[in-house]
Order: structure tokens, then C-alpha cells, then sequence
């Protein structure tokens, strides 16, 4: 048998090259993936750099813990509080205390991360002045960097200041250091303190006032974003991990189809087999040796190229900002096995199971079919693929009466697509024919006997204008079902946002601080404006006993907020709202008007609060809304303007742009508010989706040019035909570009069924949802891959047909390969 296959591999060259090609790249594919997401695993441990050189830091409770029957449940409080008074009082009698203050500024010409601190916290790094001196006046600062010069001015949002020294850029801030009392005025409220004092003497001093001392490596938990890496490595991996799944089911499935479509070429040779007496038993084992020897070589070759492309992907994904500049791949061997051994499986599968019903068909059979495909179904495959789409359709409908919102989950919108992508595919010998015969059906009327011969040659060869057709419809399928779902829930959001907005004006505060009174009273005293001051805060509730929900809050007046926000109530009523309840969505457990529920305000406050009135679920962004009264310590970061009867919006708009002029902050018109808020604009976000789909089509499109080489390559005997039955060369040539197109609109086609029953899901889950459904298929983006892979089905079916032709057509019509 393994001679025979050798002999095999080197007649029919283009055949099992093509079936190399596809599962190559499929395994390197695989590799790549899982190297990517084998390195992000486990991140480098952090070290301190703000406080580097302090001795001991000691930071307020900023942890809520609650416990429940199975262990204590925590969440990051929303507001950390700051160390008693009492203690610093204590920490005051050991040694010296530095509060440290962080808080964000705005400055012309400067980098868009400016943060200020106290000059005092400087030597906590360490920060050691290269120019110039170290700030004495309210007015001076000491920048990082270079972007500006000792000596110069700048304005700030916090008013214009004067360089007066830099220091090195030490690469993890950009910051603007102001004397100690200065900072203090900008940012009034203190969390943590430095302590110069021996750790031991300071634990004892904070205990009981629920403060943390943070020593060593620990002090890092003091600075900004102490877990960016790991929340780094926590992206990396679900990406990766989208992408991994969503790649090893598009190498699978087309390596599938082309070991498929390679087997179901040699139809001919398997009838001439059992015709010189073969058993089914000798085909089957000399196919299961050739796919085992292209399968072993084919995923060897995928493991080195993989080995190659991952330091090539992180590269990519480091510079697009997707993964920390540290990121690297690391050296692990699983994913080469994983890869490996998935390729092999897969080409043996997927030879196996197409040659066991050539096994099977007896030898005046088996050569009566290799001429035109006639039971190209199998029952087995109809089963299988039925009970796909069944499946398919079952869960959706179990999620839309169950949990809807379950269908507007990525996890969710980026799996479903598959299982309809391979039912589709496996039913499609079933809707090829009449498909193809509904699109030719014009052409085929037309003068000239090219619209029918396309027609009859695609209806005729089902098999392969199934397999041809499969990586479009991967491609139109994928395309449609994953940007449709994303636009169509940013639409989704952006709808809620727009009807949610009563205000002409939204004014919000500078780098994401809040307004001080004194601007907020410049606000309220601008004619013809009514105010709605809201400030952003977090409350806690404990569900079913033992899981701790945070829910995003806003703090209003009840009154103000009525008149400019129109929240969407399925029970109660806004002006029901009042110190001594909340306004909660259906997505709580206990979501009754009039119900009282125990929750934990922002700062850990613990409360027990009554329905006051119930949102729908929407999209699920809506959080919760409280009165100030419950957002202790929240500062108000945003603030909401009707026009009162008769007033002027120019006038109104001149006078907001007015009081906020001196402390900052942007004043939006409606429409530039909804724009501003509306999600699709996260670039890293968008950037890993699009690489996730991106792999994915790039794969299925060189997958497409593979089988339109493969299945030209094999009808090279019906294009010498043609030619002797009087056929031109440019008619011929004109013949299979024809064919190439008709296939990709089936597949575009079946493509576009999949993308369309996906959205109408999540349609279906947004309107019981009682969000705005509004779909919206990516119509530009399906265009473009649909041209592309028209483009590209053309050129690599009129190529290989052109080189054909350059052979006398006698030679050819008796010539198999």
C-alpha cells in the first residue's frame, strides 16, 4: 500500500499539493495561535516604580469583602477610602508621612496622559531634577520629559503654570509635579500615605482602621493600574483565545473539505481499481496511507512555519498596542504537539470518512459517477448536517425564551456562526443544483451556448462546486455574521444612548475629575439652562447569596434627572427616586418596585435601599441610579443641560462654554454627546477583532485559490474536449472564469443565509431585550470579500486552464494528468 501511495503522490502532483498546501498552513495556523496563547499565561512579576524608593506605604480600604456560606466575596471598591485621621495622627508619631495625590491635567502641547502629583512624592521613585529647580509657588511645576522647556508657560487645564525644572522620563508616567500645597488644592481628598517608619511599628499603628501597609514588591498595588499586566495577559488570552477557536475551526473545516474534494477527484481511479478487482478494503488503505504521509509532512512543514510566524504575529500585535511592549514568545512545546497531531487527525479523518463510500460503490458504478455526480449526498452527511442545523436552531430558540442577552455576548456571537457555517456547508450539495441553476438561469437564455454549458457544468460536478464554493462561503459567512454582529449591537447602544438623552448640552469634566462647587454654581446661574449634575459611583449586591454583583451607578437629583435624561422604565418612576432608594434594571435578582434590597454603596457603605423604580435590560449598560446621598465621595464628572422654554441654545451653549472655563471641561451639543459615547471607537478593541478575522479570511482565501487550482487542474480532459468540439481558446478561458464566478455567488450566497440567520438571532434577543434593534449587515465589508474572492477564484481557475491550453487539445483529451 505504501508504494502505491508513493506512486500516487508523484501522478497526481497538483492534487496532493493542494491537500499539502491546506494543511500546512491550517497547522501553522494552529501553532501560531496556541504559541501566542501559551506565552501569555503567566506574566513577569511587576515591580514597584512610583514608590521604588519609599519605605512604606500605607493605602486606604479600597477592597469591599463580604462574606457568604462558600468564603468571602470581594469587588474593588468604587471609592477607596481615605486612611482615618486618627491613624495618620498615629503614623504621624513614628516618622514623617508624604500623602500622595494623583490626579490627571491637561496641558497644551503636552502628552495626553499628563498626571500631577506633590512635589514631595518625587524622591519615592526616584525623580531627580536635569534641569532647572524644583517648584516653590502655586504657579510652578517640574515636568517629565522634554515637551516643555524650564522657563516656558503653559496652559493647563487646571490654569497656566510655569516650568520651572524636568526630570528624567523614567517611561511608566508622564507626569507634572506642584508643590505640596498646591497639589492639595487640586485634589483635596488623600487615599494613601508614605510613612518613613519601621513596617513592623506601622502595621501596629493601622490595625483595626481597615487600612493595608505595603511594603517590597507589595508597594506597587499603591500606583496607577497595578494590574495592568495581568489585565494585559487577561486580554491577550481571551483574543488569542477567539482567535484560536475561530482559526482551528476554519483550518479544520477547509482542510476537511479539501481532503474531501481531493479524494472525491480520484473517483475514476477507484472505479478502474475495483474494476481490476481491488477490495474496498485495499482503497481504503492506500488512500489512509497517502493522507497519512501528506498529513505527517504537511504538519511538520506547519509546525516550522509557525515556529516562524508567531514572533512575527506578536511583533504585529505589540506595535498595535494589542499586548504589552514586554510581550514575547515563549519557548513552550505543547502547542508544536497540539498542532501536529490536530493536522494529522484531520487529514486522516478527513480522507477516511470521503473514501469509505468509494470503498463501498461498486466498479460500473463508480465509473459511471466519475463522469457526473449523482448521489452526491450521502445519508450520513444529510443526517449530520440536519441535525446541526437543528441544533443550531434549538439553542437559538432556547436562548431567546431563556436568556437573551446571553446571544449579545462576544463569546456567544463569535461561536454561533460555526455550527451554522458547518451545517450549511454539509447540507449544500442539496441546494447547489437548484442554486445553480437559478443563477444561470438568465444566462442560459442568452445567445451563445456559454450561459448553459456554465450552468449544466456546475449543476453536473455537485461535489465540486460544493467544495470550491465552501471557503467563500467560510469567508461571506464569517464577514457577515462577526462586523454584522459588532455594528449591530453599536448601533444597538448608540440608539439607547440617543433616546436616552433629553439634554441639548452635555458638559463633562476634564480628564475624568469631577467640578468643583464653585463651577457647578457658575453652571446652575447660566439663563435659560436647567442643570442635572451627575456623578459616576459603583453599588454592590449580593445575588443568590454568593456572588458579589458590581453595578455601574450614577447620582442624581431625581427632579433634575427627570428633565433631562428619559431612562427606559418597564416599572416605577424616576421622581419616586430619594435618599432611601434606587432605581435598579431587570438584571437583578430582585427587581420589584417597592422591594427593599441590602447593597454596598461606592465607599463600602453598607445600606438597605427600596425599588424606587425598574429600568429594562437594553443592551446592558444601563447600571443603576442613585441620589448623591448614596455615591459618597463621588465627585460630579458630568453634567446634563435642558433649554428652559424660550431660551436661546447659542446663548445657553456661550454661557456653559463660560463657567467651565476656568476649571476645564468640554461642553457637547446632543449629537456630539451620543457620538462621543457611543462604543466602536476602542481602537484596541477593534484592532484584535479585525486580527481575529482578518487570520481567519486570509487563511480561507489562499484555501480558495488552492481548490480552484486543484479543481482546474482536474479538468483538464473536458477543457481539451471542448477545444476539439470546435471551442476557441478565449471562449474556453471565458468558459471557466464564468463557472469560477457562478460558484463564489453560490458561496456568497450560502454565506449570506448564515450572516442573515445570526443577526436575525440577536435582532430577535435585542427587541426582547426592549433595546432599540436595528440591524445593520456590513454591507461594504461583504462587498469587499466577495469581490476578492471573485477576483481570485478567477484568476486561479483561468491560469491553470490557460496553461493547459497551451498543450495540443489531442494530447490532453487522452491525457488524465
Amino acid at each position: 500500500m505504501l508504494s502505491v501511495a508513493l506512486r500516487t503522490l508523484r501522478t497526481r502532483r497538483v492534487t496532493f499539493a493542494g491537500s499539502f498546501v491546506a494543511l500546512a498552513l491550517g497547522v501553522a495556523l494552529l501553532a501560531v495561535m496556541g504559541l501566542v496563547l501559551a506565552s501569555s499565561l503567566d506574566a513577569p512579576e511587576r515591580r514597584p516604580e512610583r514608590f521604588a524608593a519609599a519605605p512604606v506605604v500605607v493605602k486606604g480600604q479600597d477592597t469591599l469583602r463580604v462574606p457568604t456560606p462558600i468564603g468571602d466575596r470581594t469587588q474593588k471598591l468604587a471609592r477607596p477610602r481615605a486612611v482615618p485621621a486618627a491613624t495618620v495622627a498615629e503614623l504621624e508619631r513614628l516618622g514623617a508621612v508624604v500623602p500622595d495625590r494623583s490626579f490627571a491635567v491637561r496641558a497644551a502641547g503636552g502628552p495626553g496622559d499628563l498626571v500631577g502629583h506633590p512635589w514631595s512624592t518625587a524622591a519615592f521613585a526616584p525623580y531627580e531634577i536635569e534641569a532647572g529647580r524644583a517648584p516653590r509657588a502655586a504657579g510652578e511645576v517640574v515636568i517629565t520629559g522634554d515637551w516643555a522647556e524650564p522657563g516656558r508657560s503653559v496652559r493647563t487645564d487646571r490654569g497656566t503654570v510655569r516650568v520651572v525644572g524636568t526630570v528624567a522620563d523614567r517611561g511608566f508616567e508622564h507626569a507634572v509635579f506642584y508643590t505640596d500645597a498646591q497639589a492639595a488644592r487640586l485634589s483635596p481628598v488623600s487615599v494613601q500615605l508614605v510613612v518613613d517608619a519601621d513596617p513592623a511599628d506601622v502595621r501596629d499603628a493601622v490595625r483595626g482602621s481597615g487600612a493595608e501597609v505595603l511594603t517590597g514588591s507589595a508597594r506597587r498595588y499603591a500606583e496607577a493600574d497595578p494590574d495592568r499586566d495581568v489585565e494585559a495577559l487577561t486580554a491577550m488570552n481571551a483574543l488569542f483565545g477567539t482567535a484560536g477557536g475561530v482559526t482551528a475551526f476554519v483550518s479544520v473545516f477547509v482542510v476537511a473539505s479539501t481532503f474531501a474534494f481531493a479524494v472525491a477527484q480520484r473517483r475514476r481511479e477507484f472505479g478502474l481499481l475495483r474494476t481490476a478487482g481491488a477490495t474496498p478494503g485495499q482503497i481504503r488503505r492506500t488512500v489512509f496511507a497517502e493522507a497519512a504521509l501528506v498529513g505527517v509532512l504537511a504538519s511538520a512543514a506547519g509546525c516550522v512555519l509557525g515556529a516562524h510566524g508567531a514572533p512575527v504575529l506578536v511583533e504585529r500585535v505589540v506595535d498595535g498596542g494589542l499586548a504589552p511592549s514586554w510581550f514575547t514568545v515563549g519557548d513552550h512545546t505543547w502547542p508544536y504537539h497540539a498542532a501536529f497531531w490536530t493536522g494529522l487527525l484531520v487529514a486522516l479523518c478527513g480522507a477516511v470518512a470521503a473514501s469509505w463510500r468509494a470503498g463501498r460503490t461498486g466498479p460500473a458504478q463508480a465509473l459511471r459517477e466519475a463522469s457526473a455526480d449523482t448521489g452526491a449526498m450521502p445519508r450520513g452527511r444529510l443526517l449530520f448536517g440536519a441535525g446541526l442545523l437543528l441544533t443550531a436552531v434549538v439553542t437559538l430558540g432556547t436562548a431567546l425564551a431563556g436568556d437573551p442577552g446571553d446571544l449579545l455576548q462576544r463569546k456567544t456571537y463569535v461561536s454561533r456562526p460555526m455550527l451554522l457555517i458547518t451545517a450549511v456547508a454539509l447540507l449544500a450539495p442539496v441546494v447547489v443544483r437548484p442554486l445553480t441553476r437559478l443563477l444561470a438561469w438568465l444566462p442560459a437564455r442568452l445567445p451563445g451556448a456559454g450561459g448553459m454549458l456554465v450552468r449544466e457544468n456546475a449543476a453536473a460536478g455537485v461535489r465540486r462546486t460544493a467544495s470550491v464554493a465552501a471557503p467563500v462561503l467560510v469567508t461571506v459567512a464569517l464577514t457577515g455574521s462577526l462586523q454584522g454582529a459588532t455594528a449591530t449591537l453599536d448601533e444597538a447602544k448608540a440608539a439607547e444612548t440617543r433616546e436616552r438623552t433629553a439634554a441639548a448640552f452635555v458638559v463633562t469634566a476634564p480628564g475624568g475629575t469631577g467640578f468643583d462647587a464653585r463651577t457647578l454654581d457658575g453652571l446652575r446661574a447660566v439663563p435659560g439652562a436647567e442643570v442635572s449634575a451627575t456623578a459616576t459611583s459603583a453599588v454592590y449586591v449580593l445575588e443568590e447569596g454568593v456572588a458579589l454583583v458590581r453595578s455601574e451607578a450614577r447620582a442624581a437629583g431625581p427632579r433634575a434627572l427627570a428633565a433631562t435624561t428619559r431612562l427606559p422604565l418597564a416599572a416605577g418612576r424616576v421622581a419616586d427616586l430619594d435618599d432611601g432608594s434606587i432605581i435598579v434594571n431587570e438584571e437583578w435578582e430582585r427587581h420589584t418596585v417597592g422591594e427593599r434590597v441590602r447593597v454596598w454603596l461606592g465607599d463600602g457603605t453598607e445600606k438597605t435601599l427600596r425599588i424606587a423604580a425598574v429600568m429594562t435590560t437594553g443592551t446592558g449598560d444601563n447600571g443603576v441610579y442613585v441620589t448623591p446621598a448614596n455615591a459618597p465621595g463621588a465627585a460630579v464628572d458630568r453634567v446634563d443641560v435642558a433649554l428652559a422654554d424660550g431660551a436661546d441654545a447659542g446663548a445657553v451653549a456661550a454661557g456653559l462654554r463660560e463657567a467651565v472655563r476656568s476649571a476645564g471641561g468640554e461642553v457637547l451639543t446632543r449629537d456630539r454627546w451620543v457620538a462621543a459615547a457611543s462604543p466602536g471607537t476602542d481602537r484596541t478593541a477593534r484592532l484584535g477583532f479585525l486580527l481575529v478575522l482578518g487570520i481567519a479570511l486570509l487563511y480561507t482565501g489562499i484555501s480558495l485559490v488552492n481548490t480552484m487550482v486543484m479543481a482546474t487542474s482536474d479538468r483538464v480532459r473536458d477543457l481539451a474536449v471542448l477545444r476539439l468540439a470546435g471551442a476557441t481558446r478565449g471562449q474556453v478561458l471565458r468558459l471557466v472564469g464564468a463557472e469560477a464566478l457562478t460558484v463564489v455567488a453560490v458561496g456568497g450566497l450560502l454565506g449570506l443565509l448564515v450572516a442573515g440567520l445570526n443577526l436575525a438571532g440577536m435582532w430577535a434577543a435585542l427587541d426582547l431585550l426592549s433595546a432599540p434593534a436595528v440591524l445593520a449587515p456590513p454591507w461594504a465589508e461583504l462587498g469587499v470579500v466577495t469581490a476578492a474572492c471573485a477576483l481570485l477564484a478567477v484568476v486561479s481557475a483561468v491560469v491553470p486552464a490557460a496553461l493547459a491550453l497551451r498543450r495540443r487539445a489531442v494530447e490532453s483529451a487522452g491525457v488524465r494528468e
